[in-house]
């Protein structure tokens, strides 16, 4: 997927403000990929249009050869619940449904059926097997999270939002969790794109894209929590 020149603007004349200025960064099938900024750098916003949550004001937002500005907000809706996966901080479990029913549910509000085999195949990847027929009250944090994690692949998504993913986790969890999306990457092609605070989580990712005030301040490749972190202290200076 790719953001081609985007930016986002809020309020009208004296009050306007960019949340988000001429943005472009492209992400590669089967890349894991982290965004980090100071607060206020726009990831909010970025996650939000690049998911087709929000539209941006100028600019373009590509998921494979389709351009999100092209569709109507219906045709948007079925663009997320089938070519895109979300993982959020909260999870976003139903309490009153099992954990295969949240697994299958974007599948469900599409209107299809889930296959057997695929729905015992990604449980098996994130370590539920056998709590398919448990409810979420009955899960740790870190096993909610891979409910989580296991429905955003259900549907074969071309790329995977992941919203600080571990922030309601302890270190331990969350790092099982952030081994558990960069092995779905590595293993099986799938894209991830993950905002995050956190220098840790941020290692986890093949490459990490800085932004500040709203636009691309710098990349890094294969980071490391210390790189991380230093980079991001001399953000914040800035």
């Amino acid at each position: 997927m790719e953001l081609r020149s985007v930016s986002k603007r809020y309020g009208r004349d004296a009050g306007e403000v960019y949340a988000l200025r001429d943005l472009t960064i492209n992400f590669e099938r089967g890349s894991f990929t982290a965004v980090m900024g100071p607060s206020g750098a726009g990831k909010s916003t970025f996650l939000h249009c690049a998911a087709g949550l929000d539209r941006p004001t100028e600019g373009s937002v590509w998921l494979g050869g389709t351009d999100l500005a092209t569709l109507d907000e219906a045709q948007l809706t079925m663009l997320r619940r089938e070519r895109v996966g979300f993982i959020f901080q909260a999870y976003n479990l139903l309490g009153s449904l099992t954990v295969a029913e949240n697994i299958t549910l974007p599948l469900m509000l599409a209107g299809r059926m889930a296959e057997r085999d695929w729905l015992e195949e990604v449980a098996r990847r994130v370590g539920l097997s056998d709590r398919l027929q448990h409810r979420p009250a009955q899960l740790s944090g870190g096993q909610q999270q891979r409910v989580a994690v296991a429905r955003a692949l259900i549907t074969r998504p071309e790329v995977i939002f992941a919203d600080e993913p571990t922030g309601a986790l302890d270190s331990r969890t969350g790092r099982q969790v952030l081994a558990l999306l960069r092995e779905i990457v590595d293993r099986d092609g799938n894209t991830v794109v993950m905002v995050t605070h956190d220098p840790v989580a941020a290692s986890f990712a093949q490459r990490v894209v800085f932004l500040r005030d709203g636009a691309f301040a710098e990349v890094m490749e294969a980071p490391t929590p210390d790189r991380v972190a230093a980079r991001m202290t001399r953000l914040e200076e800035w």
